[in-house]
C-alpha cells in the first residue's frame, strides 16, 4: 500500500543506519516522526527581523535589531566574571553583556568587526545595554516573514527545526478534507485592500510558519487570526470525527445483556432495603440510566460524575448487584491500594451478606498481597465465586482469568492510563464480547464540556449531596496566622475530634521553600505534646501507609499530617478540620477534593487555607481567585466553572487519555461556535464523505486516535 507523503517519517533510516543524532532524538521526543507533525509543529511567538532599527530611535524595553560596529571588548571580573561589549551603529552606541561565554565568541566579537544584533534595550547608568542579545553576521538581504520561534527540546537548535519544518510543508500532501457545502464558521478578512476568503489548510499553515511583518501580532498570540481559526476548526473536526467513530466501533460490539428476571433482580432490593439511608433523586435517575444501559446487547461506556461526597460508591455497589443477579461477574478497580481498600470494606458490608447464601463472595486483588493470598483469590475469581472483584491495577494483570466479567468499573477514571482501560475490557475477548464499563470521577467538570469533550461518552451526574451531610465552612488565612491556628486546633483534638493537615512536598526543597511534611510533622508534634500526630506521604511502603490510616480511621491518632496522597478518597467520619498549606500552589479541583475529606459525619466541619505571599509580598491573581473561589461556594460543578475560567480548558482537563492533551490548539469554551460547527459535521461527514473522514483523523491525530477506543 502505498504511503502517503504526509505519514512518510521524517528521516527513514535504513538497517545499517547510524544512530540517530542528538537532533534526531529530540524530534522524536516532541513526536515530530511524520511530515504532518512538524507542518502542525506552530511557532510559540515570533521574532522581527525584517528590519534595522537606529539605536537613537530605540526605546527602553523595545527589542529591536540593530547592525553596530564593536568598538570595545574585555572580560571583566567584578562584580562577577563577564564580556563586556561596546558597538555603535553610528547614531548611539550600546554595551552588550554576557555573564556566560567562550574565548572564542571574545575573539569573533574583536574590534572592528560588524554584527547584526538583536536584544531588548535597557537603560542605565552606563547608558544603553542588552542582556545576552542574539547576534550573526550581517551577510544577506534581511528576511521577508517573521522569525518563527519554535518549542523545541533540550539542545535542539530553533536553527535546525526552522529548515525541518520548511523541507516538511515542501514535502507534505495537504489535500482538502473539509466538505465545500460545510465551511467552517470563519468571517473573511481584510489583508491589504482586498476581502480574502476562507483560507486553505496549506495557506493557513505557510502563514502561521512565516507570517509576512504586516500583521498584528497580537492577532497571532491571541489565535484570532483567520489562520489560527483554520486550524482550530479542523482540530475540533477530527476530536470530534474521532470520538464518533469511537462510538460507532462500540455500537458494533457486543456485551452480555444484564437483564436478570423478576426472581434474579431480589437480591438488588435486598440490597437496597439493607442500606441504611435512601438515594437520593439523582442517584435514583442515575442508577436507572446504568441499569438500561446494562440491559443492552451493546457495551455501555458510561462517564458518571459526582462531587466528593455525593454517593458515587452506593450507585457503583447497585450496578455490580444488578450485573451478579444476571449471573455475571464485576470488577472495580481504584488507583490507590488506600481507595481500593474503602471500597472493598463498604461493599463487603453492604453485599456479602446477601451474596454469602448465594455461595458467592468479594475478593481482593492488590500487589502487596501474599502469594498465598493471591493464589487463593485468583483461583476463586477464575470458578466465578468472586462475583465482585476488588482491586488496583492488579486486576488486569495477566494471571486474573475471569469466568465472564461483565462489568467493569474504574474510579477515579482520569488515574488510568488507555492501556490499563483496554486490559480490563480484554477479559472478555475469548467470549467475543466487551464488559460493560462504567468510568466515575469525582472531579466535576460543567455538563456543556463533558458533552462535547467526551462526545463518545454517555455522561451521569449525581448533582445532589445526600440529606444529612454537614456544610463545610472554608476560611482563608496568612501562614503568619499559624500559631494561633495550632492553638485552636488544641481544642478541638481535646473535643475527640480529628485533623487533617495538608503539605505540598514531603521533604524540604532547595528550590521550592513550602512547608514540607516531614518538618511540619515535628513541629506539631512538639507544639501538641500529648496528641499522637502521624504522617503520610507517597514514599511509605503500602504497609506503612495502611498502618497509619487505620490508626487515624480508628481515633488513636489525632492528626495526620499528609500530603495529597489523601486526596482521593478516604472516609473518616469523625474527622472535622482540613488544614491545608501553601493553598495558593493547589489547583481548584485538588483544594476541592482536599476538603471533602471533612464534614462526612454529624459534626460541624471546617476548612483551613493557609496561604503564603512570598517574597513578592503579595499573592498571584490566580492564587486569589482560587481561594475566593474555594470561600465562597462549596458546589463542586461551580468551582469547576471557576477553575475552567481561571485555567482554561486545556489545562483544566489535563490529559484526556493518554498523558497528552488532545486539544492542542483549540479552546473549548472561547471556540465554542467552531465546536458546534464539528459537533454538526462529525456524523454527517462519516456518514457521507468516510474517506475524507479518516484521512482528517489520521493527519491529526495519528495513533492517538486509538486512545478514544479505550
Amino acid at each position: 500500500m502505498p504511503v502517503s507523503s504526509s505519514d512518510r517519517p521524517v528521516a527513514a533510516a535504513s538497517k545499517n543506519a547510524a544512530k540517530p543524532s542528538p537532533a534526531q532524538q529530540a524530534m522524536r521526543k516532541l513526536g515530530l516522526v511524520r511530515d504532518i507533525d512538524l507542518a502542525l509543529h506552530l511557532p510559540l511567538r515570533y521574532e522581527d527581523e525584517t528590519r534595522i532599527t537606529l539605536l537613537k530611535n530605540a526605546r527602553e524595553g523595545d527589542t529591536v535589531q540593530i547592525e553596530a560596529t564593536v568598538t570595545d571588548c574585555e572580560v571583566q571580573l567584578r562584580p562577577r566574571r563577564m564580556l563586556k561589549i561596546t558597538v555603535d551603529d553610528g547614531s548611539a552606541s550600546c554595551q552588550l553583556t554576557f555573564f556566560s561565554f567562550y574565548a572564542s565568541q571574545q575573539k569573533a566579537m574583536a574590534v572592528g568587526t560588524r554584527w547584526r544584533i538583536r536584544g531588548e534595550v535597557k537603560g542605565g547608568f552606563w547608558g544603553r545595554q542588552m542582556l545576552h542579545p542574539t547576534y550573526k553576521k550581517p551577510e544577506g538581504a534581511l528576511p521577508q516573514a517573521l522569525t518563527p520561534i519554535y518549542p523545541v527540546a533540550h539542545g535542539l537548535p530553533q536553527a535546525y527545526i526552522r529548515r525541518a519544518v520548511a523541507s516538511a510543508l515542501q514535502r507534505v500532501a495537504l489535500p482538502e478534507t473539509l466538505p465545500e457545502h460545510a465551511p467552517p464558521p470563519i468571517p473573511n478578512y481584510w489583508d491589504g485592500n482586498a476581502l480574502k476568503p476562507l483560507l486553505s489548510l496549506r495557506e493557513a499553515l505557510l502563514f502561521l510558519h512565516n507570517p509576512s511583518p504586516q500583521v498584528a501580532l497580537d492577532t497571532l498570540q491571541d489565535h484570532s487570526h483567520p489562520a489560527w481559526q483554520r486550524l482550530k476548526a479542523e482540530e475540533l473536526l477530527a476530536q470530534q470525527l474521532s470520538q464518533y467513530q469511537a462510538r460507532q466501533e462500540r455500537s458494533r460490539l457486543a456485551a452480555p445483556p444484564l437483564q436478570p428476571t423478576a426472581q434474579q433482580a431480589a437480591i438488588v432490593s435486598q440490597l437496597l432495603a439493607a442500606l441504611p439511608f435512601a438515594l437520593t433523586a439523582a442517584q435514583q435517575r442515575v442508577v436507572q440510566e446504568i441499569t438500561a444501559d446494562m440491559a443492552r446487547t451493546q457495551p455501555m461506556h458510561r462517564l458518571l460524575q459526582g462531587d466528593v461526597g455525593s454517593g458515587k460508591t452506593v450507585v457503583a455497589a447497585l450496578a455490580a448487584m444488578q450485573c451478579i443477579a444476571a449471573g455475571g461477574q464485576c470488577a472495580l478497580m481504584a488507583p490507590t491500594e488506600i481507595l481500593a481498600e474503602q471500597h472493598f470494606a463498604k461493599l463487603v458490608g453492604w453485599l456479602e451478606p446477601i451474596l454469602a447464601p448465594l455461595g458467592k463472595q468479594v475478593a481482593w486483588l492488590s500487589g502487596a498481597q501474599k502469594k498465598k493470598e493471591r493464589t487463593a483469590m485468583l483461583e476463586i475469581i477464575a470458578s466465578g465465586q468472586a462475583a465482585l472483584v476488588v482491586g488496583t491495577h492488579a486486576v488486569i494483570q495477566e494471571q486474573v482469568q475471569f469466568l465472564n466479567l461483565a462489568l467493569a468499573v474504574i474510579d477515579e477514571q482520569h488515574r488510568f492510563g488507555v492501556a490499563q482501560r483496554l486490559a480490563l475490557r480484554q477479559k472478555l475477548a475469548h467470549a467475543n464480547l466487551e464488559p460493560h464499563l462504567l468510568m466515575m470521577s469525582a472531579t466535576p467538570i460543567p455538563r456543556t464540556l463533558a458533552m462535547s469533550y467526551y462526545a463518545d461518552l454517555d455522561v451521569s451526574v449525581i448533582d445532589a449531596l445526600p440529606p444529612g451531610r454537614t456544610p463545610i465552612v472554608t476560611r482563608v488565612l496568612p501562614d503568619s496566622r499559624k500559631d494561633e491556628l495550632i492553638e485552636r486546633l488544641a481544642a478541638q483534638l481535646a473535643q475527640g475530634r480529628q485533623v487533617y493537615w495538608v503539605c505540598p512536598l514531603i521533604e524540604e526543597s532547595e528550590t521550592l521553600d513550602l512547608s514540607n511534611a516531614t518538618a511540619t510533622h515535628a513541629e506539631l508534634s512538639a507544639a501538641l505534646p500529648g496528641v499522637l500526630v502521624g504522617l503520610l506521604h507517597s514514599r511509605m511502603s503500602p504497609a506503612e501507609k495502611k498502618a497509619v490510616m487505620q490508626m487515624f480511621a480508628s481515633g488513636l491518632m489525632g492528626l495526620l499530617v499528609a500530603t495529597t496522597v489523601i486526596e482521593v478518597g478516604v472516609d473518616v467520619p469523625n474527622a472535622s478540620l482540613m488544614v491545608i498549606e501553601h493553598a495558593e500552589r493547589f489547583g481548584l479541583s485538588q483544594l476541592h477534593q482536599l476538603r471533602g475529606r471533612v464534614g462526612r459525619g454529624a459534626v460541624a466541619s471546617a476548612c483551613v487555607l493557609l496561604y503564603s505571599v512570598g517574597d513578592s509580598g503579595k499573592l498571584s491573581d490566580n492564587g486569589k481567585e482560587r481561594l475566593r473561589a474555594m470561600a465562597e461556594t462549596n458546589d463542586g460543578f461551580e468551582i469547576a466553572r471557576r477553575d475552567l475560567e481561571i485555567r482554561g480548558p486545556g489545562e483544566f482537563l489535563g490529559a484526556r487519555q493518554s498523558g497528552a492533551a488532545m486539544l492542542r490548539f483549540a479552546d473549548l469554551e472561547q471556540d465554542m461556535a467552531l465546536l458546534e460547527w464539528a459537533r454538526e459535521l462529525a456524523p454527517q461527514m462519516l456518514q457521507q464523505y468516510p474517506r475524507q473522514a479518516q484521512q482528517h483523523i489520521e493527519r491529526w491525530l495519528g495513533s492517538k486516535a486509538e486512545y478514544l477506543k479505550a
